[in-house]
Formats: structure tokens, C-alpha cells, sequence
């Protein structure tokens, strides 16, 4: 009887799992979408910060009306003050300052060379995730960690590293984000995701808020034109889906998996580009691609029962 209820229990988490592991993959697919369209947004603004500021508004707006439509304003209510510090963090080091840094990078790196280094982030998770929040990988998802990094390796690694501002801002945004995912994920034991994104996107936008206050910004962040509006409202919604659907998977499943799923993104906004900007099939991605998709397989154990049988080894206590 004790064994049927382990088992019972196992099932249960491995279908939570697996609700998490498609909803990373629809993270993913918004995300390769977001940096897409975020290239012709960002042109039409005076400033970076600007811009970044006028979407994360707009998230955080619709983030807003979510909480009081699915009335989580009770538990938001009712959060105790060691809840309310780590959120505040989350939305200091989530929702502004790497959103500061990373797009300021963009206006002094190639796009390659930032891109690769934002890929890194399942990595710093994983480095992060095992002494904070104790997560285990098998022997078999370990080594998709080093399939994933070949990938993006093969799809994005710049001919030469210059050591420069632009790639320290991309290095501390990508960490940044790493190290507010470790809190996220602790936070997630206690409080639905829609609490978490909303902190994470209304919180952030009021330092955003501040630092364009401090910066004299503040000006910039009217939009002078419809296109500059447009643009802004668009990302923005992108955004929210982006934030809903990545703590709700993150609430069901080890941080190191789903931020290794998104490393998915990556091909999807290199088709975008091929699609819709250069008009010509990138087929340099199809190796990167074969080797991303056979991590993020390995990874979130999907293929596992073909690799059970011959591995007897593979297994570590989960996370």
C-alpha cells in the first residue's frame, strides 16, 4: 500500500511536470516572438530605457487587471512582510534593473554577441538552483545541459570576445535574472504565479519609474508618435503573456528544466528574421536546432523511457 501511494504521488508529479514543461515551451515561443519584434520597437524611442519602461507599464497594467479579475486581491492582502521583501527584490532585480542593463547593451553589442551571453541563463540557474533551492538532475539531464550550450554555441557565438561595458551589462542583466528566478521559485511555494508576475512587473515598473525620475527621462516616456504607442502596447502585451505563462511553469517544475526549455526561443526568432527580414532560410540553424531540441528533450525527461531500460544509472533523487 505505502508503495501504490509513492507511485500515485510520482504520477501526480510527473503530470504536473509535464503541464509545466508546455507551458515553457509557450514561454519560449513568446519569448523568440518578444526579442523579434522588440528590435522594431526599441528604434522608434529616444532612449532605451524609455521604451522599456512604456512596455513593462503596459504588462504590468494587464497584470493588474488579472489579479483583481481572478480577485487575488485577498492574498495579496494577506501576504506576510517576509513575503512582501522577497517580491519587492523580485520586481528590484527582475522587473528593472536587468531590463535597464540588457537593452542598454543592445545599443553597443551586435545582437549576437548579447544574445549569446542571454542564452547562458540556464546555466546560472543550474549553478544557482543547487545550493539554494536543492534541485538534483540525473546524469542524463546534466549532460543536456552541455548539448543545450553546444547549440546555442553553434547558433550565436561571436567570432571574437572584446571584453567591453556593453558585454558586462549583458553578463549582469543574464545573472540578474538567474538569481531573481532561485527567489521566484521559493516564493512559488506559497503564492500563486499570477501574485509573483504581478510584483515582478508592477513593482519593477515603479523603479523603472524612478530611475527615469532620477535620469530626467521622465519626458521621454510620452509617446511622441502613434507608431511609438502602437509598439510600446503590443510588446507590452507580449510581455504579460510572457510573465503569466513563465511562473506558472515555474511553479510546477524545477527551475534548472524550464529555463533550459527556453533556450527554444533562440531558433524561433532566427525564423522570424528569415520569415519576415531577410527572406532567406537560415540553414546554419538546423544543426544548433537539432542540438537544442535533444537537450530540452533530455532535459525535461521526455524521452527518458527510451533511455531507462539501457541506463539503469540515470536517476537522482528529483527535485
Amino acid at each position: 500500500m505505502p508503495l501504490d501511494i509513492w507511485r500515485g504521488i510520482q504520477e501526480a508529479m510527473d503530470q504536473y511536470t509535464k503541464k509545466a514543461i508546455a507551458l515553457a515551451l509557450i514561454t519560449a515561443a513568446i519569448s523568440g516572438f518578444a526579442v523579434f519584434i522588440n528590435k522594431f520597437g526599441v528604434a522608434l524611442w529616444a532612449d532605451s530605457a524609455s521604451y522599456t519602461t512604456a512596455k513593462n507599464i503596459v504588462a504590468a497594467i494587464f497584470l493588474t487587471g488579472l489579479v483583481i479579475g481572478l480577485k487575488k486581491l485577498p492574498e495579496l492582502r494577506r501576504l506576510p512582510r517576509t513575503i512582501w521583501i522577497k517580491l519587492v527584490l523580485i520586481g528590484f532585480i527582475g522587473g528593472s534593473v536587468p531590463f535597464l542593463l540588457f537593452f542598454k547593451s543592445l545599443t553597443m553589442l551586435p545582437a549576437s554577441e548579447a544574445a549569446f551571453i542571454h542564452k547562458t541563463l540556464f546555466l546560472w540557474v543550474a549553478l544557482f538552483a543547487l545550493p539554494f533551492l536543492k534541485e538534483r538532475l540525473s546524469i542524463v539531464q546534466f549532460l543536456a545541459l552541455g548539448v543545450l550550450f553546444a547549440g546555442i554555441f553553434l547558433s550565436t557565438t561571436p567570432n571574437k570576445w572584446v571584453l567591453s561595458t556593453g558585454i558586462v551589462f549583458a553578463f549582469a542583466a543574464t545573472v540578474l535574472w538567474a538569481i531573481e528566478n532561485i527567489i521566484a521559485k521559493m516564493v512559488l511555494k506559497d503564492i500563486s504565479p499570477i501574485i509573483v508576475g504581478w510584483a515582478r512587473m508592477f513593482l519593477g515598473s515603479l523603479f523603472l519609474l524612478g530611475y527615469l525620475a532620477i535620469s530626467g527621462g521622465l519626458i521621454n516616456l510620452i509617446p511622441s508618435s502613434a507608431s511609438q504607442a502602437g509598439w510600446a502596447f503590443l510588446v507590452g502585451i507580449v510581455l504579460f503573456g510572457y510573465v503569466v505563462t513563465w511562473y506558472s511553469a515555474l511553479k510546477h517544475a524545477p527551475a534548472t528544466v524550464v529555463s533550459s526549455v527556453l533556450v527554444i526561443a533562440a531558433p524561433i526568432t532566427a525564423l522570424l528574421d528569415a520569415a519576415f527580414v531577410s527572406h532567406s532560410f537560415p540553414n546554419n540553424i538546423l544543426v544548433p536546432l537539432a542540438f537544442m531540441v535533444l537537450g530540452v528533450a533530455l532535459v525535461s525527461r521526455l524521452l527518458e523511457q527510451y533511455y531507462a531500460a539501457i541506463i539503469p544509472w540515470h536517476r537522482t533523487a528529483r527535485a
